[in-house]
């Protein structure tokens, strides 16, 4: 009976420490091993997806490796003082192959140690240097990619890949964003109204173009115009009305040297 109890006994002891050391690493994920006894972070070595045998004493920690997004709102100051509220999303991750580097310096919560924090900073930071309007419409692609550039510079040098930044909304209060939109609207009125203006100076310009072809044309038929070359013509189609079939009315009485009017009755 002793023998079957310390059987029994020895047979759950092994299950358990069976169970603890087969660890599972799954998909999209990492594992960095920690060895008290023997360095601390293996930073030779990463584990991928799938079972591993671990020592009891030893610990796998599993990082999540695929493309992660965090959605952040914050309060910015503008470079005229005006505070704004921006929502704003980040998509990152770490880098696989510093993975153990970023276990041992930072630890499996980066993205509040080190992400989110540096997204505001650098929010700040570049947002600080325009005016809500430039946020609000005409600049905002060009502040996103400044934000990018100024996170992902700090990120690297923290083993973490930043993906994207993007501005989501912008928030004014209501005073100023209606005297924003009032101005942009007074400024494409403007625009249309200049652009208006410069199409009718071209449609002068064509037209006086036009006449100015229309003159020459007068000018160089008059030239070869003259009263002999007139009376010929005049005799030329008179002849040919006379010769018609038609019946006529032949009107006399022109000038000197005018010529008969012939008129068909049909």
């Amino acid at each position: 009976m002793r023998r079957w109890v310390i059987s029994l006994g020895s047979a759950v002891l092994l299950l358990l420490l069976v169970g603890t050391a087969c660890k599972t690493v799954g998909a999209g994920e990492l594992g960095v091993m920690f060895r008290p006894f023997s360095g601390g972070v293996d930073l030779q070595r990463t584990y991928p997806e799938g079972f591993h045998w671990v020592a009891p004493w030893n610990s796998l920690i599993v990082y999540d490796v695929r493309l992660q997004e965090k959605e952040e709102a914050m309060d910015v100051l503008a470079r005229n003082g005006l505070s704004i509220h921006m929502d704003v999303s980040i998509r990152f991750a770490p880098i696989p192959s510093e993975l153990p580097l970023l276990h041992r310096e930072i630890g499996p919560d980066y993205m509040n140690k080190i992400v989110l924090p540096q997204i505001r900073a650098s929010a700040r930071k570049v947002i600080g240097k325009y005016l809500p309007e430039e946020l609000y419409s005409t600049k905002r692609d060009q502040i996103q990619e400044e934000i990018y550039h100024e996170t992902d510079s700090i990120l690297r040098t923290k083993h973490i890949h930043l993906d994207a930044v993007l501005i989501r909304s912008v928030k004014l209060p209501a005073s100023i964003a209606e005297a924003i939109e009032r101005k942009l609207r007074q400024e494409q009125e403007a625009m249309e109204y200049e652009f208006r203006i410069e199409k009718e100076k071209k449609e002068a310009e064509r037209k006086r173009i036009e006449a100015l072809g229309i003159k020459q044309f007068q000018d160089i038929v008059s030239a070869g115009l003259n009263p002999y070359l007139l009376r010929w013509k005049g005799i030329e189609a008179t002849q040919a009305l006379a010769a018609s079939q038609n019946t006529k009315i032949v009107i006399i009485g022109n000038p000197k040297d005018g010529l008969p009017v012939i008129l068909g009755t049909e």
